[in-house]
């Protein structure tokens, strides 16, 4: 069978005139049906993140370095949630998705990196800071190195625990489940609390059941639970959902 050919100038070759509209027909198709790159994410500068968690009450800041690089100076309100680990994983369950959430990392890698998987999550409203910390520090705007909210543990013994606490000024440990209805309610109640105290207050969460150890040990029947402690030693504990105004007065 014969077909019209196409010729390249210079060139020594001649191309099916039905092999270049069958490519050029692929190649429109697939352009046309591809998606958005980024729908829901959104890297932004310094000062826009740093203007975005002040002025949304509702914004979640995830620090998606690791641990070390979180206490060396980290934003205010960022929940510690190294992309590294299990703990990321973990930290994202625990956000709820129809609120905004800002990510970074030191220069800006990571963070969209976990910023994709966000989206890829169900997240739809995801901020990635441009530049990382770096940026940030270029920015001259401040970070906090007191303690903030870390991801939910897992697999603690009593004594794991109790080292894990030791020691720091002070702490909220919250013992939830994922299928607790009121521990879902209570999530958002504390870890705004918690950013409002600009570093001063920790937020452990604790699943029950990836910690069977542990709440057995402290004889834990009812969810959600709470406790504070300061300077190592409980001051406080309540069991059940409780508003802001009562945490306030801690």
């Amino acid at each position: 069978m014969l077909y019209s050919t196409f010729y390249i100038p210079n060139s020594n070759f001649y191309i099916p005139m039905k092999s270049l509209l069958f490519s050029l027909f692929i190649s429109l198709t697939l352009f046309s049906c591809s998606q958005p790159a980024g729908k829901g994410l959104e890297d932004i500068s310094a000062n826009d993140f740093n203007q975005g968690i002040k002025s949304q009450s509702t914004a979640q800041i995830l620090d998606v370095r690791t641990p070390d690089e979180y206490a060396g100076g980290h934003i205010a309100g960022a929940i510690s949630a190294d992309i590294s680990s299990e703990a990321f994983q973990k930290a994202a369950e625990a956000l709820d998705k129809t609120k905004p959430v800002y990510v970074y990392c030191l220069s800006g890698g990571r963070s969209s990196q976990a910023a994709k998987q966000l989206v890829d999550m169900g997240f739809s409203d995801v901020k990635n800071l441009g530049g990382g910390i770096l940026a940030w520090n270029a920015a001259s705007l401040p970070l906090s190195m007191e303690a903030g909210a870390l991801a939910p543990q897992a697999g603690l013994s009593l004594a794991a625990f109790e080292s894990k606490i030791k020691g720091k000024k002070k702490v909220i440990i919250d013992y939830n489940a994922t299928w607790c209805g009121p521990c879902k309610q209570l999530s958002p109640i504390l870890e705004a609390y918690v950013k409002d105290q600009n570093g001063a207050v920790e937020l452990i969460k604790i699943d029950v059941d990836e910690n069977p150890e542990l709440a057995k040990a402290k004889n834990i029947e009812a969810i959600p639970y709470l406790e504070l402690y300061q300077d190592g030693k409980l001051t406080w504990k309540n069991v059940g959902l409780i508003g802001r105004s009562e945490l306030d007065k801690l």
